[in-house]
């Protein structure tokens, strides 16, 4: 299968993409490809220059957390259809926040953060379907974060069960 007919599947695939107009769909076409890296390959690293927004088609991508006492903490599994790196097109943060790995093999479709922001500039219309999209992304990362967080302080660690 040639590469941008693959594409284009992998496109039409994502439920992001599905309900967007065929010149929106061309649009963001543009500005993406697929990628697949082997089981335990980094995606991207913790303060890597931010340079792609991916979506998992097939496997699973780890995304980590980097701390100096406990090393790399999982935050967040992606599967197939999650979004990885979303931070990549806000306009303020310029590097990563956290690493990918990947947990299996995996294909990914990346597109291109600056590409993509070009187009919503260009493209309101366009810019608003994405911008409230990744909005929902970044709300349920938050409220992953909040689920995480409340189990951490109800069993800290080292805290003795029988005092």
């Amino acid at each position: 299968m040639d590469q941008e007919k693959e594409l284009i599947e992998c496109l039409q695939a994502i439920p992001w993409f599905q309900s967007i107009s065929e010149k929106h769909f061309s649009m963001i076409a543009s500005v993406a490809k697929i990628v697949t890296i082997d089981r335990g390959e980094w995606l991207f690293k913790q303060g890597d220059k931010q340079e792609s927004l991916y979506v998992v088609i097939e496997g699973r991508v780890s995304v980590e957390l980097y701390s100096s006492v406990r090393g790399y903490l999982r935050v967040f599994t992606a599967e197939p259809m999650d979004v990885v790196g979303f931070s990549s097109v806000t306009p303020v943060v310029r590097q990563r926040t956290a690493s990918a790995r990947a947990v299996l093999d995996s294909r990914l479709l990346a597109l291109d953060s600056a590409g993509l922001n070009r187009l919503c500039e260009q493209d309101h219309e366009l810019g608003y379907i994405v911008m409230r999209r990744l909005a929902n992304v970044a709300a349920s990362r938050v409220m992953i974060c909040r689920l995480q967080l409340v189990d951490l302080f109800a069993h800290p660690t080292g805290e003795d069960e029988n005092a």
